[in-house]
């Protein structure tokens, strides 16, 4: 597959994923739409649990099975070790496993941007509380006056111990320069500051080596861009990380048991974090959709084509009068953020009438609290036609809701 579109395969690309046939679907920083192989997963799956028996050896030992192919499959697309990866149900259990594992200290900092998810920032806010541990915040919201690098480099104290950013900022759509981050991080005085990565906008998007990438933590989804159910992800822990946290919910899942059934110690590897019993047949689903990606192309061309998309939609919209685009050039990722500027101020209410106004007409787009705007998000199997239907449509309601 080269990098120029070859639209027919792309479109009968498309027709194996049932949610695309009938809306034009731009929400998949929220959640991705599976193929129907993935579907198909989901219930070939419970169904040979029911037949072999729910609680057989059987049963258990494809359980077994599907797990380790789910992490050698994760491994592969992320650039790392399978013994590396633990198996959660979404990125909040995967950022939570680090944020309550590490030995905090009261007087102890930890370093977050004010571009984090509010359920990691409730987090932090809660650890805060409890071990009077310090909250610092980096500005990275636009307009931003330093780069990422900078701001970081002088918001770190000399008792930061953890700093948690995402790769790609949920609401900006910014991809963040990480590897200068974590080695800025990783040579700060008098100890090496560990990095917490909220995932969810990257992986599935971007070509990823985890283990040259140098975070220490790294929590991921399923459910977004690679197009698999809800309930599955991931999370990575940097080989040299293992031990510097230890797990909070405990399971039968992460622990060795001796020939009596006691509890001896800890999975050898990042299995140790994971719990109990988890829906199995979400396992194959995954493994499924992200073999369906591979089927169009490298991650590296699939990536070529989002940010290609991203390029388009950004500039069609930055050609319309009264909408302004969150970041004054394209962004590298598949998420496009813009606002509604009537009188040069952002309108809330306007932004809320133009998200139900194309939900209306089944285009699908969402609006963001912080900072207000509507996201709208590409992946590489969207369509040009659909950026112009949906800037069309935009074009519609400003001419209708601004006179």
């Amino acid at each position: 597959m080269n990098n120029r579109l070859d639209l027919k395969a792309l479109q009968q690309h498309r027709q194996s994923i049932p949610a695309l046939k009938d809306k034009l679907y731009g929400n998949y920083g929220g959640q991705g739409p599976m193929p129907q192989v993935a579907l198909d997963a989901v219930s070939s799956g419970h169904q040979q649990i029911q037949q072999k028996g729910p609680f057989s050896s059987a049963t258990n030992e494809w359980l077994k099975q599907e797990a380790d192919l789910l992490r050698h499959a994760m491994a592969t697309e992320l650039g790392t070790t399978p013994e590396s990866l633990t198996l959660t149900e979404n990125v909040t259990v995967g950022c939570n496993i680090p944020l309550w594992g590490l030995p905090w200290q009261s007087g102890d900092r930890v370093l977050i941007s004010d571009c984090e998810h509010p359920g990691i920032v409730a987090a932090v806010k809660e650890i805060s509380r409890r071990y009077g541990v310090e909250v610092d915040w980096v500005s990275l919201k636009p307009p931003a006056r330093r780069s990422p690098p900078m701001a970081i480099a002088q918001a770190l104290h000399p008792r930061t111990r953890l700093l948690v950013i995402s790769q790609v900022l949920w609401n900006t759509g910014q991809l963040l320069p990480f590897k200068e981050i974590v080695n800025l991080c990783r040579s700060h005085p008098p100890q090496a500051v560990r990095v917490l990565v909220d995932a969810a906008q990257s992986v599935g998007m971007l070509p990823l080596k985890l283990d040259e990438l140098g975070a220490d933590f790294y929590a991921f989804t399923g459910h977004k861009w690679w197009c698999g159910p809800a309930g599955v992800g991931g999370l990575y822990v940097r080989p040299d990380a293992l031990e510097s946290i230890s797990p909070t919910f405990i399971g039968w899942r992460g622990i060795r048991i001796d020939r009596e059934a006691n509890p001896i110690g800890w999975q050898p590897d990042a299995r140790r974090f994971q719990i109990a019993t988890s829906d199995g047949p979400l396992w194959p689903s995954l493994r499924a959709a992200i073999a369906f990606h591979n089927q169009w192309g490298t991650a590296q061309q699939r990536y070529f084509r989002i940010c290609q998309l991203s390029i388009y939609l950004w500039g069609r919209l930055n050609r319309l009068p009264q909408i302004t685009c969150l970041l004054k050039s394209p962004p590298e990722s598949g998420l496009i953020s813009f606002q509604i500027t009537p009188n040069g101020t952002p309108s809330p209410e306007l932004h809320a009438r133009l998200v139900q106004h194309l939900e209306n007409q089944r285009i699908y787009l969402r609006t963001l609290l912080s900072p207000n705007c509507v996201r709208a998000c590409v992946h590489y199997f969207t369509l040009e036609s659909e950026l112009d239907q949906l800037v069309a449509a935009i074009e519609v309601f400003l001419r209708q809701a601004i006179s």
